[in-house]
């Protein structure tokens, strides 16, 4: 018997499943993984390499100590991994938003990290 959960969690967790699996096949050529995370007050991203289960670069606006708007942090977390990340080796990446719209801070992370020197 299933755990009864509450039905915003699991459209939540459908959400980014159906992203994943679309995200799988990409992955298979070599490329790394642009992982993000939203909550209420920051916002985390993290580049992983999932065929050897390891973070390669990761930054988030409650390490850096930022100020500003949340939309001004996520560019700002944006560059900062984007600049780890190529010190790394890394270029080329597969954007993960999980279960979140491409729209505002998500979307102000992923342009800052284009802009950063990352390809996706």
């Amino acid at each position: 018997m299933r755990p009864r959960v509450a039905k915003s969690s699991q459209s939540k967790y459908r959400r980014t499943m159906r992203t994943r699996r679309n995200l799988k096949r990409p992955v298979d050529n070599g490329r790394m993984r642009l992982s993000v995370f939203r909550s209420a007050k920051h916002i985390y991203a993290q580049i992983i390499d999932d065929r050897q289960g390891i973070t390669l670069a990761a930054a988030n606006s409650k390490s850096l100590g930022l100020s500003g708007n949340k939309s001004e942090q996520a560019s700002a977390v944006g560059k900062a991994l984007a600049e780890q990340a190529v010190t790394k080796g890394v270029k080329e990446v597969i954007f993960d938003r999980g279960s979140f719209r491409y729209h505002g801070r998500v979307k102000a992370l992923a342009d800052a990290a284009r802009e950063g020197g990352l390809e996706f």
